[in-house]
């Protein structure tokens, strides 16, 4: 059986229910044909990281980040290159 993923929205909705609805754990995770301990899982996520929960793809925000600075450093350093390229090749033609 293939496990199941969920939307970020899907589990921010499940813990708004648990700590705005007045239900429970067990009450929302039953209606919502869940685990009660993976939406226990997810209340205590949100609660330590609020915006940052949930970003998906098993990568995290942190993540995200470093690879985006090593991908910005990689263009930085073709772009310098071509401006040198550029530079020699326009002297040469003089």
């Amino acid at each position: 059986m293939p496990r199941r993923r969920f939307a970020r929205e899907f589990k921010l909705e499940a813990v708004r229910l648990v700590r705005e609805g007045g239900m429970t754990v067990a009450q929302v995770a039953r209606d919502l044909e869940i685990n009660a301990s993976l939406l226990s899982r997810w209340k205590n996520q949100f609660e330590k990281e609020t915006d940052r929960a949930f970003p998906g793809k098993g990568h995290s925000v942190d993540d995200e980040l470093q690879r985006l600075r090593r991908e910005v450093k990689r263009l930085e350093m073709e772009r310098d290159f071509l401006r040198k390229a550029a530079g020699y090749f326009a002297r040469e033609k003089s």
